[in-house]
Parts: C-alpha cells; sequence; structure tokens
C-alpha cells in the first residue's frame, strides 16, 4: 500500500506537518521506501485544500495518509475514497513510516 505522509520538507528526516491541507510537501512511500516527493499545490489559495489534496493522492493509487492534523472536509474526503488516515504528533517522517 502506499503512504502519503505529510511533510514540512522534502525527505525522511523532516518533522511530519502539523497540518494536512496545507502542508508543504507529500512523501509517498512504498514498502517503506520513498518513491516520490510531491510539492503541495494547494498550500497557498482559497478552501478546499483538504478535498482537493485528497483527490491528488486519489490519482497517486495512496492508501494510507499521515499527518499530524486533518481538517473535517479533508477526513471527510477520505472516508469518502476509503483512504486510511492517521494523525502523529512532533514525529519526524522516518519514524512514522
Amino acid at each position: 500500500m502506499k503512504i502519503a505522509v505529510a511533510s514540512s520538507g522534502k525527505d525522511k528526516e523532516s518533522e511530519v506537518s502539523p497540518i494536512s491541507g496545507r502542508a508543504e510537501y507529500y512523501l509517498l512511500f512504498e514498502d517503506g521506501k520513498l518513491i516520490k516527493t510531491i510539492p503541495n499545490p494547494f498550500k497557498i489559495g482559497g478552501g478546499g485544500a483538504g478535498p482537493a489534496v485528497v483527490q491528488m493522492l486519489a490519482n497517486e493509487g495512496v492508501g494510507k495518509v499521515i499527518s499530524g492534523r486533518f481538517g473535517p472536509k479533508m477526513f471527510d474526503a477520505m472516508e469518502e475514497k476509503g483512504i486510511k488516515h492517521e494523525e502523529v504528533q512532533d514525529k519526524k517522517v522516518k519514524e512514522v513510516v
């Protein structure tokens, strides 16, 4: 299963982002290996960032998202698409993969 981690930086040494829809990056992992780093195109702008991020991650085939906190719209969008989710606090990306 592909896992996406909301991150404040571009690599596994970065902190898990405390926010999800406006996270700086999403790091995609498969079998514990970093396979792709995606700058979040929705980090700046109007409303609807959470559902837009979920659609972007669904298009990448992600089955689980890890972040510090999910907003209600992003949570609902993940539920609708059957994407698992987990909230973690004060961890590095490499600790949660």
